[in-house]
């Protein structure tokens, strides 16, 4: 369990901008202003893109799709807007939902191996053990059944309440609660710890 812990703690996404400094350029963006709108994609595609790729076992060219069609949808619903969130929490769970929807569009069956060459570059220079811990943990996060790796991103790694999972996945409340401790018993003898 100890690779996981300390390897978990590289998956956490940077504080998002203050929401005061979106909400111009959101403004402008909905008043048709394009190059408002890259400069939001800009400060904000790379905590999507994180999101969706672990949702999606760390295939990147899905994520880089999902991350597209995010933020295509996020422009397209642009006008809807209410600034009662960040723009980035905002456009954040749009990517979520997108993802998500992909999941159940494959019938929760996204990526189902995935070999060295697919897992995201390691360069940690400062400590080689953790870079390889960090590799190894998400090769595993990446081989987990679909649900159980949506329910333990969106819970361990991205901070959602069982409640908020249970709804996106259309799962009940224990549902979700299960297929976390699934994932994380999976993990666990992935990594070679004992369960």
């Amino acid at each position: 369990m100890n690779a996981l812990c300390i390897a978990a703690t590289s998956f956490m996404q940077p504080e998002l901008p203050a929401a005061s400094s979106d909400d111009d350029t959101v403004r402008a963006a909905v008043a048709g202003d394009r190059k408002a709108f890259e400069a939001l994609y800009r400060r904000h595609a790379d905590r999507v893109y994180g999101a969706v790729l672990r949702l999606a076992g760390f295939d990147h060219a899905r994520a880089e799709d999902l991350t597209q069609e995010a933020f295509i949808r996020a422009w397209q619903k642009l006008d809807g807007f209410r600034f009662e969130s960040a723009f980035g929490t905002w456009v954040y769970r749009l990517a979520v939902n997108v993802a998500l929807m992909s999941i159940r569009a494959r019938n929760a069956d996204p990526v189902s191996i995935v070999d060295d060459e697919h897992l995201p570059e390691i360069t940690d220079i400062d400590n080689p053990v953790r870079a390889f811990e960090r590799g190894e943990l998400e090769k595993a996060i990446a081989c987990l059944p679909p649900r159980a790796r949506a329910v333990l991103v969106l819970h361990d790694v991205e901070g959602w309440k069982h409640e908020e999972i249970a709804v996106e996945l259309s799962m009940a409340v224990g549902s979700s609660k299960a297929q976390l401790h699934r994932a994380r018993g999976l993990l666990r003898r992935a990594l070679g710890d004992k369960p």
